[in-house]
């Protein structure tokens, strides 16, 4: 019996990051409080920075090879991989610039300045700004960012897994955090703690199903290796008949399905995003699909695509109402947060059909979707924390931000792009990652899907211009809101993902190719 291996050099990203939460963590033990903010920042960018520094370093090495397994087969180190975690990492480093602003106040007269002082100036609402936004949504404890690195890690790991139990040990590893974080809010403690609270619930409730299907997929195969179910499906191998295979791919799609946030499994995303600190809501909203859907891909395109007659018609009928619902639902909302949680519904959607063409051009657009949303969602969030009524709270109402695009152009325009590449108008990324999923569903032969997919993208439309209309073309109210003005930390998260989703529009073409090459699966 060979003993037991772990090749370093593969899972170090993953080691990195993990190392940089334990520090975080012996920071927050060891280190008096006013070192923690800037040790925490620091050693968080710093980590995740070298981390995507070997992802690259991976890709060169393993360029032109379908990749490698490490630690003892239960990690598939890929082309699907790497483009993974990249795109989660520099999600991530976004995630914690944003989470790491501590300095956004306004002044009168249109007047800004940070917290270090006011222009003798400033007006008594500047005062009253300055006071609640100094807690940014309520991000002000530095436990946030080991908790991020705890997160992230396992985001790192749950797409790379090559087998179930390491891919539930991840999902665990990811989710556990980010239940914390959604309840650190501290301008709406009620609201956030009610969010922390729903979100582990029903987190815990999927979890179990993905649980059991894992024991049932183990039943029948008798391994936990996602190629040694293959392999058992393909031969007819297994023990226990058709059914419990069938009943362990419904069990573990809850799992995966929960966490993408598709329909029925999406009661939790709207009051989640609408109680967590915007600053959470954005890592969140971003990176987790990004990892939850690269489980899936691995579960669907390595492990079962024998059953694909099976498991495509439950898909597809999740995807349809994915769609529906989360379109028509956020037509009728009237909080900007809940209306861009529907929305991350229906795109989820929208995701599941490249999920669902079962081709090589469906893995690479799906590929090239995640990472094109993840950016425009990101930087959504961003804008929306920026937004603050005079006493200090976020203005999330949609009356709120009546004529905001003729006070502040700026942030109206920003708003405006990223609520353009969600709907999919040309010269924005949403455009060509619609496109690239709905072209290869297409070729996989689910051309109804498409159908309901452009059709939902026409309803959908209608309320992301909706939003556009209220900010340019109607009168402010009369207690309009104030944009804070946010340190270079909440503007370079923006202005990068603000030129992200212009350039994949406008030059798509360079990571199109980047992610066909990388849609290879050890």
């Amino acid at each position: 019996m060979n003993a037991p291996s772990v090749e370093y050099s593969l899972i170090l990203p993953m080691l990195i990051v993990f190392g940089a939460a334990v520090a975080g963590v012996l920071v927050e033990a060891f280190l008096p409080r006013g070192a923690r903010y800037r040790s925490q920042v620091v050693l968080s960018l710093g980590a995740l920075a070298a981390a995507f520094v070997a992802v690259v370093v991976l890709a060169r090495d393993l360029h032109g090879t379908p990749g490698q397994l490490a630690v003892m087969g239960a990690v598939a180190v890929d082309p699907v991989t790497l483009f993974l975690q990249g795109t989660v990492l520099l999600i991530a480093i976004l995630g914690v610039l944003l989470m790491a602003e501590r300095r956004i106040v306004t002044g009168s007269g249109g007047e800004t300045t940070g917290l270090d002082g006011f222009t003798p100036q400033a007006s008594a609402i500047a005062g009253s700004v300055a006071e609640k936004v100094a807690v940014k949504a309520g991000v002000v404890q530095t436990e946030v960012f080991p908790l991020t690195m705890f997160a992230i890690g396992g985001m790192l790991l749950f797409p790379a897994a090559e087998d179930l139990l390491t891919m539930f040990i991840a999902l665990e590893v990811l989710s556990l955090p980010l239940y914390l974080l959604c309840g650190l809010a501290r301008r709406q403690r009620l609201l956030s703690q009610e969010a922390a609270l729903k979100y582990f619930l029903l987190g815990a409730f999927s979890s179990a199903f993905f649980l059991y299907g894992v024991a049932l997929m183990y039943g029948y195969s008798g391994t936990f290796s996602l190629s040694g179910i293959a392999l058992a499906v393909a031969t007819d191998t297994g023990t226990g008949g058709p059914a419990i295979v069938l009943i362990g791919i419904g069990l573990l799609a809850v799992g995966v399905l929960f966490k993408v946030g598709a329909v029925p499994f999406h009661s939790w995303i709207p009051d989640v995003y609408q109680g967590a600190p915007t600053s959470v809501t954005a890592f969140m909203a971003a990176a987790t699909k990004v990892a939850a859907f690269g489980a899936m891909l691995r579960i669907f395109y390595v492990a079962l695509p024998e059953l694909r007659d099976d498991w495509r018609p439950m898909m597809w009928a999740i995807a349809i109402l994915t769609m529906v619902v989360g379109t028509i639902t956020a037509v009728t909302q009237t909080d900007v947060k809940r209306m861009l949680a529907y929305s991350a519904v229906a795109h989820a959607g929208f995701i599941l059909t490249g999920v669902i063409a079962l081709n090589d051009n469906g893995l690479s657009g799906t590929l090239f979707y995640l990472f094109a949303y993840g950016f425009s969602t990101l930087g959504a969030f961003a804008v929306v924390s920026l937004v603050r009524s005079p006493d200090g709270e976020e203005a999330t109402g949609l009356a709120q931000w009546a004529g905001l695009g003729r006070r502040y152009p700026l942030v109206g325009v920003v708003f405006s792009l990223f609520l353009l590449a969600f709907a999919g108008i040309p010269l924005t990324s949403g455009f060509v990652s619609k496109f690239a999923v709905f072209k290869a569903a297409g070729e996989g032969g689910a051309i109804p899907l498409v159908i309901v997919g452009v059709i939902a993208s026409a309803i959908a439309a209608y309320f992301y211009v909706r939003v556009i209309v209220l900010m340019f073309f109607t009168d402010p109210p009369s207690d309009a809101p104030e944009v804070v003005n946010p340190s270079s930390l909440t503007v370079a998260t923006v202005t990068v993902a603000a030129a992200v989703t212009f350039a994949l529009g406008a030059l798509p073409q360079p990571l199109l190719d980047f992610a066909t090459g990388s849609a290879l699966f050890v």
